[in-house]
């Protein structure tokens, strides 16, 4: 009897597997994918039941599909009109002109504090008569109390755009995009960069050579001559006059010296005048602000997030929910225990539900396409559906998915979100046909899946449900 029990368990946790359709069958079997590898789920927003369910309650890993499950928690818990500050702080006499002491900036997690609203910032600064700062400039990011690994722990890659990691006052992503141009009247690599940061050094040993253009990243290899201090980017390697142009975007520095850098430069070109130092200090309580920025609404940046599919941005959110759910400092652990409280709430079932960063960059985030797809029904019901679907890509349109889905005699729309790591590839979205709307979450698990297979499995899923009535 205690056999029979154990067995009749097991068949009932076992995720389901149903028949896949003749055609995506084929696929599969010509990629020479198993059909274990893979989990998909179509269904209307307005039926009780899947019109395919295969694998649906199977924990995959989706990639950056992900970031519908933080995205969308965020916009039903801030709504799209929530913003993010960042307060300006005089730490000393100001006679109108001349502030004799420091000038201070606090972050709030802003997610979208680019170079052109920091510019903005400062502009708004000088329009209050600021001209000179007499002595440093203070920099608070105590709002997160950011607890991750090191930048390249994920993939080696700790320069890399995608692997910044969170922080109260993030600026610009801690980006720089460097573009090279061959100059063969001076037989040399002409390098700029933007920003500029006065406080970052250029070492350019690249040598400007004959022959074809090729070669990762055409020949470039980019590194910190100082790991510790960040303070020096060394260029070497051979790179082809035959190349075009050729940009690069980086992370360099560190936040605070990142935004210390990017500080100096924009305060000089709006006419201001500073010559002081960086120090690090968490602003008085009761400190008043002179100026208090707002970031762009939350229902316009999450396109931002969604369609270019931005690691850091979702991290943000991430810290922003622990800070607004749990009280400051934000933290990674009460930002994803906000997501797990709501989708509860919301009589969802997350038991296939792991998160790491909300964003999909980690190897054990987990999610169950039955879970995607009432999440996107879910979301499609919602007041701020607008917002949400808005922010997805615009299937071969925009975004992540521009040119993969050709549209051919008035086919479909698609808003979808797509996911890929290292033998992991997804799509979960919104398929409209000319009758209805489907759910479509889709995700391979297999090896080597990234490099083609994943994608032409989701494009056979979605011609699939065009099809439907």
């Amino acid at each position: 009897m205690k056999i029979v029990v154990l067995v009749l368990a097991c068949l009932v946790v076992r995720p389901a597997a149903a028949e896949l359709p003749p055609e995506i069958a084929r696929l599969l079997a010509g990629l020479k994918i198993p059909q274990d590898d893979v989990s998909v789920v179509v269904q209307a927003v307005d039926a009780p039941e899947p019109i395919l369910a295969h694998l649906a309650d199977a924990p995959r890993s989706p990639a950056s599909v992900m970031k519908i499950v933080t995205t969308w928690s965020a916009l039903e818990y801030l709504g799209p009109a929530y913003t993010w500050p960042t307060e300006v702080y005089f730490l000393g006499p100001f006679d109108g002109r001349k502030l004799d002491g420091d000038l201070a900036l606090k972050g709030y997690g802003d997610p979208y504090l680019v170079v052109e609203e920091l510019w903005k910032l400062l502009r708004t600064l000088r329009g209050q008569g600021l001209t000179e700062v007499g002595r440093n400039l203070v920099l608070d990011d105590t709002f997160f109390n950011v607890d991750e690994p090191e930048p390249g722990e994920f993939d080696g890659q700790p320069y890399r755009t995608y692997n910044v990691v969170p922080n109260a006052l993030l600026v610009n992503f801690k980006a720089v995009q460097f573009q090279f141009t061959p100059d063969s009247a001076h037989g040399r690599v002409q390098v700029s960069m933007d920003p500029l940061l006065p406080n970052l050094e250029v070492r350019n040993n690249l040598q400007l050579v004959d022959g074809a253009c090729h070669g990762f990243q055409a020949g470039i290899e980019f590194n910190h001559a100082d790991p510790r201090a960040l303070a020096e980017v060394e260029l070497n390697g051979k790179f082809s006059r035959r190349c075009n142009p050729y940009g690069m975007g980086r992370t360099v520095l560190q936040h605070d010296t990142y935004a210390f850098g990017l500080f100096t430069e924009l305060w000089q070109e709006v006419g201001g005048v500073f010559r002081g130092q960086l120090r690090k200090a968490q602003i008085p309580a009761d400190q008043t602000p002179v100026l208090t920025w707002r970031s762009r609404p939350f229902g316009e940046i999450i396109r931002s997030i969604n369609k270019n599919s931005n690691n850091v941005m979702t991290r943000q959110v991430l810290y922003t929910l622990g800070a607004e759910s749990a009280g400051a400092p934000g933290t990674r652990a009460n930002g994803i225990a906000a997501i797990r409280s709501f989708l509860t709430s919301r009589g969802l079932d997350i038991r296939t539900l792991q998160l790491t960063n909300g964003a999909g960059l980690a190897r054990d985030e987990r999610a169950s396409m039955r879970l995607l797809t009432d999440i996107l029904r879910l979301a499609y019901k919602s007041p701020f559906a607008p917002e949400f679907m808005a922010s997805l890509s615009l299937g071969g349109l925009d975004g992540t998915t521009r040119g993969r889905f050709v549209s051919r005699d008035g086919d479909s729309l698609m808003h979808v979100k797509t996911g890929r790591l290292d033998h992991v590839s997804a799509l979960a979205g919104y398929v409209h046909t000319a009758t209805r709307t489907y759910t479509v979450a889709i995700v391979m698990n297999s090896e080597d899946a990234h490099r083609g297979p994943g994608q032409e499995l989701e494009e056979a899923v979605v011609r699939w449900t065009q099809a439907q009535k």
